[in-house]
């Protein structure tokens, strides 16, 4: 076999590997707070594999316990082996172990659930949570991911971002904001100015008409946005007055945990 040969097929076996993860991250990424339990077919579908494919990569997590079995459907839920694979990540994020004294408090001042959220490139993402007490109550789960345009944490992040960077996102569908126009894109972006000239952004029942969401930014010593603190709950227990106050509770939980890492805002 020639140099040229040898070089080919080597390149060839990197290409298929990386295919291989590719394949087997977007399987275990199909899965999702709304819909955790989910069979091969609807996998499949959902991420444009073959069933075959799709079933070997599921025997392999399964082995490893990355995924495993519903006892009465059969099909597929994400396994306890991701703690296992998370769980150094999340010990040493320094930003959830500094927030979590926070999140306590103003759970107890609000009375409702708070939350921490980092920003992975292209979703706003849950790293911890403290969950009402209340009977009625909203929920951020750990590794819940957002992209809708509307979130409040996702507002926070984009207006940490360039205005190229937003509008790109936007554009490209990465970020949704349903009815996009250049109007619309405009006015989303003056809305995120809007926010942080307030100290927080704010979503009234626009991505789900039963609940609110409000959420502040944390800034490291850059003053780059690196956390959102968010407070989720039931539409019909925030009037304007009370919508107001936990805007400002929020605000000032984001900027005790900006302190705490040494931060400071722009």
């Amino acid at each position: 076999m020639s140099a040229t040969e040898s070089t080919d097929t080597a390149g060839s076996g990197d290409s298929k590997g990386a295919s291989v993860l590719v394949n087997a991250i977007a399987v275990l990424r199909s899965f999702t707070v709304d819909e955790p339990l989910l069979g091969v077919t609807e996998i499949a579908n959902r991420i444009g594999l073959h069933k075959s494919t799709v079933s070997r990569i599921l025997a392999t997590f399964e082995q490893e316990h990355l995924v495993e079995r519903d006892e009465e459907t059969r099909r597929f839920r994400l396994g306890l082996g991701l703690i296992a694979v998370a769980g150094p990540l999340l010990a040493d994020l320094e930003e959830r172990r500094v927030a979590y004294p926070v999140l306590r408090e103003l759970a107890e001042q609000t009375g409702e659930t708070s939350a921490l959220m980092v920003w992975n490139g292209n979703e706003s993402m849950c790293v911890e949570q403290i969950s009402s007490r209340q009977q009625i109550k909203h929920t951020t789960p750990l590794g819940a991911r957002y992209g809708d345009a509307m979130s409040a944490s996702v507002q926070v992040f984009l207006a940490g971002q360039p205005e190229e960077r937003v509008r790109s996102l936007l554009r490209s569908g990465t970020i949704t904001l349903p009815g996009l126009d250049d109007a619309g894109l405009d006015a989303y972006l003056v809305r995120l100015k809007e926010g942080t000239a307030r100290g927080w952004a704010v979503n009234y029942g626009e991505s789900s008409v039963d609940e609110v969401g409000v959420a502040a930014p944390v800034y490291d010593h850059r003053g780059d946005v690196v956390a959102a603190v968010l407070v989720p709950a039931p539409r019909f227990r925030v009037s304007a007055e009370r919508l107001q106050s936990l805007g400002e509770a929020c605000a000032a939980a984001a900027q005790k945990v900006t302190a705490r890492l040494g931060g400071r805002p722009l």
